[in-house]
């Protein structure tokens, strides 16, 4: 049986000296290598550190549900001390937008037991003050979640390559399990809402993001959510006006979270 060493990665980059995995991971230097992959970028978060996101639409960014939350107290980061910097390299992005508000799945709880129910859920989506008017800032589409053995990729920001995005072509789906995909994805902190793609010929759509980092029988794997429902929430959520400095869902809905979490098969869990 699969033994899975959960382990949730810190909404914000940490200042210790803990090592990225670095296999299979090609930094984007140069303009012509990041081409096309512009919108993705860095939240910045300021004085707290930062996490990754990508653009689905002009004003709206995708990324992890834990990144909206301070790690020390718990509670929901102010948006407006939240900063997308699309196609960050080198301490120049392709665009810098303030954030007008933010929503979290609606089931998402944050102080929980650290379920599958936690990384399904794991889901945040971000509007901007302004939209991205920018022909070399494209946003990308999402697909549905990949089948077990699919290969997918992903671009993110990391403890170690805060500076530039870093591409990873080769990883894989290496089981599907409640909502939860568990992925060969090489990830650390600060990937933490990086965008996992399916890459058909030039066409790359995300169908997943990063939520944590786990070990399957000592090999370091990533863990995100499915898109398809959460997302669709998400934008309710949005339509509906939410997203304003409260956090999403009743106590009630929250309890229930808690108490009908199932772990994946084999699973330990470890709170952060």
């Amino acid at each position: 049986m699969t033994r899975i060493i959960f382990l949730i990665l810190g909404a914000l980059a940490l200042s210790s000296g803990a090592s990225a995995q670095s296999s299979g991971l090609k930094r984007l230097n140069t303009g012509d290598e990041s081409r096309g992959w512009e919108a993705v970028g860095r939240l910045d978060v300021e004085g707290k550190g930062f996490c990754t996101g990508a653009l689905i639409a002009p004003d709206l960014v995708l990324t992890a549900a834990h990144c909206l939350f301070d790690r020390e107290t718990g509670d929901r980061v102010d948006p407006a001390i939240m900063e997308f910097r699309a196609g960050w390299r080198d301490g120049r992005a392709s665009a810098y937008r303030k954030v007008r508000r933010a929503v979290v799945h609606p089931d998402y709880d944050y102080d929980g037991t650290a379920t599958t129910d936690r990384v399904r859920n794991d889901l945040a989506l971000i509007e901007l003050d302004q939209p991205i008017r920018n022909t070399q800032v494209i946003p990308f589409d999402t697909a549905e979640r990949p089948a077990k053995g699919d290969q997918i990729g992903v671009v993110s920001y990391a403890l170690d390559r805060s500076e530039a995005p870093s591409l990873q072509e080769l990883c894989h789906v290496m089981a599907r399990q409640k909502g939860v995909l568990v992925m060969s994805c090489d990830v650390n902190f600060g990937s933490s809402g990086a965008p996992i793609f399916s890459i058909e010929g030039d066409v790359a759509k995300i169908v997943s993001v990063v939520s944590a980092k786990a070990e399957v029988k000592g090999i370091p794997v990533s863990l995100g959510t499915a898109l398809e429902s959460p997302l669709a929430r998400l934008r309710a959520e949005l339509a509906a006006g939410r997203g304003r400095f409260s956090v999403v869902g009743s106590e009630e809905s929250r309890n229930a979270a808690i108490s009908q979490g199932r772990g994946i098969t084999g699973a330990k869990f470890v709170k952060p």
